[in-house]
């Protein structure tokens, strides 16, 4: 049975309100957007083939991205090489790189004055045309190859060495071990990846904002901002805010109903060694995928350093204040994620149980609510009674924060719930509750996963460009913003000197806060 701990003073009644402001911001704000909605026979043509639209890039690229990860994460599963444990790190940097940061990298790469571009023309071909629906895809290919290759990767690795042990002794070939180990392996992965992909894709407003636009490339998000800066017919966006809600909604639910981990079965945790890849021909092609995957990743934040270097010289007064106003959201929504998350992890942990799943899925009803429309939802609730275009900067961090909190919540909870377990007793035994024993038992333990969850909610708020587009006045810019504004006016220079300054904000609170976390975790 299940240990019972003491209670936690002022912890539960905390976690339980923290979950309170979640479910207030999510369905809240979903029930202000219903209620200020019109009916559907306000969506025009343009509307529905927005939805259209959206369905289609999501599905394109959950497809583009997963069947590319299947050679990536099959060829480093199978190789051992120097730097493949650096590589493997890297595939996790796109997730927090700004998005408008790596279109601008995109574009100097692929774009039309880019170095594909480039390379093409002797040959009497290009340039190349990455606006529309062939850019939105190679963007969310970018950002989405990685995701799909460490999610399959991790199935691969999951498969006992015992496995491929018996596979060798039994004369397996390569097309054999595919077929009777790997393939099972991802009929249980590969559902589970290109749902999460898909729902990812599905609220990826800068991408649409920047590679897409037009009548033919308009995804929901960008429909509802249109819909809101440009005519201000606030039933329309509400209306479009609905519809994005159930889209997300029924993605998210399917996402969590298939991502069953598949029953391969348990071994002895030894070195999976791989006979059948010792082929001529398999090395060369994994090194192929590798290579491939690499330069793809690598080139276009190379080009932003080459570019961004000459032009961050050279930045206007209002590049910096923009950062200025980016750094005080990102640390203020970093704060406001803490906040929320640990006493919500403490409470949870504390129920247990169907109640502590409950407060747990309380905090990841932001997954299904885009910012686009939890922004709209406080913008109708905000306008009667102030002026939301005033406290543009405070909500972007709190819906950032709010963002955050699923991914904060996965970090937290397992570390606070394997610290009661280890330690719980002891500190019952010693009468420490409340304040004290988060203070003293759980702070100490926690240092890790804070860091963690301080850095990667600061810099995915670094990088937002959602809510405060739809709020922001000229003068209230955050540095992405104002980054598309200088790529929009075509200041190219300008807007690489503020892309490289954005990644490395970005990049180095996400370090601060983490190694930080792990270097008192050490002491």
């Amino acid at each position: 049975m299940a240990r019972r701990t003491q209670p936690l003073g002022a912890a539960l009644p905390a976690g339980l309100f923290a979950g309170g402001v979640m479910l207030a911001l999510s369905l809240g704000t979903l029930a202000a957007v219903a209620w200020r909605a019109e009916g559907a026979a306000a969506l025009g043509p343009a509307d529905w083939a927005a939805v259209r639209f959206t369905l289609t890039q999501a599905l394109l690229s959950a497809v583009f991205s997963t069947a590319l990860a299947i050679p990536v994460a099959r060829a480093l599963a199978r190789r051992r090489f120097p730097g493949r444990g650096l590589l493997v790190t890297l595939l996790g940097a796109p997730f927090i790189l700004p998005v408008i940061v790596a279109v601008l990298g995109l574009l100097a790469v692929f774009g039309r004055g880019g170095l594909v571009s480039q390379a093409l023309s002797p040959f009497g071909l290009g340039p190349l045309d990455i606006y529309g629906l062939q850019g939105v895809l190679l963007a969310h290919v970018f950002f989405n190859l990685p995701l799909a290759t460490r999610l399959i990767l991790q199935g691969w690795l999951a498969i006992p060495a015992e496995r491929f042990r018996l596979a060798a002794s039994l004369g397996f070939s390569s097309r054999d071990i595919a077929r009777r180990l790997e393939w099972p392996m991802l009929r249980a992965v590969l559902p589970g990846a290109f749902l999460v992909i898909f729902l990812i894709c599905m609220t990826s407003f800068a991408v649409a904002l920047t590679l897409g636009g037009g009548p033919r490339a308009t995804t929901v998000e960008l429909a509802i901002y249109q819909a809101f800066r440009f005519d201000f017919d606030l039933g329309r966006a509400a209306l479009l805010s609905v519809i994005q809600f159930g889209l997300c909604a029924g993605a998210a639910a399917l996402a969590f109903a298939v991502a069953v981990p598949g029953a391969l079965g348990t071994g002895l945790d030894r070195p999976v060694l791989r006979w059948d890849s010792g082929a001529a021909a398999l090395r060369l092609q994994d090194a192929t995928w590798i290579g491939l995957a690499t330069l793809f990743l690598v080139l276009p934040l190379g080009m932003i350093v080459v570019r961004g270097l000459a032009g961050l010289v050279d930045l206007p007064l209002s590049v910096w204040q923009a950062a200025l106003r980016s750094l005080a959201v990102a640390l203020g929504s970093a704060a406001l994620t803490l906040a929320l998350a640990l006493p919500m992890a403490v409470a949870a942990t504390r129920l247990g149980g169907a109640r502590g799943a409950a407060l747990q899925a309380a905090g990841t009803l932001a997954i299904a609510a885009s910012p686009l429309v939890m922004g709209t939802g406080l913008f109708i609730l905000l306008f009667p009674v102030a002026d939301p275009v005033a406290l543009a900067l405070p909500v972007t961090a709190l819906v950032n924060a709010a963002m955050s909190l699923p991914f904060a919540l996965r970090t937290l909870t397992p570390a606070v719930a394997e610290t009661e377990a280890a330690f719980g007793r002891l500190a019952d035994s010693l009468g420490m509750t409340g304040r004290a024993r988060i203070r003293h038992l759980l702070l100490p333990r926690l240092r890790r996963p804070i860091g963690f969850t301080l850095g990667l909610s600061a810099a995915l708020s670094m990088g937002d460009l959602g809510v405060i587009a739809l709020f922001a006045d000229p003068g209230q810019a955050t540095l992405p913003l104002q980054l598309y504004r200088l790529m929009a006016a075509y200041r190219m220079d300008a807007a690489a000197g503020a892309a490289l300054l954005l990644l490395g904000l970005s990049l180095g609170l996400f370090w601060v806060f983490d190694r930080g976390g792990r270097l008192r975790a050490d002491t």
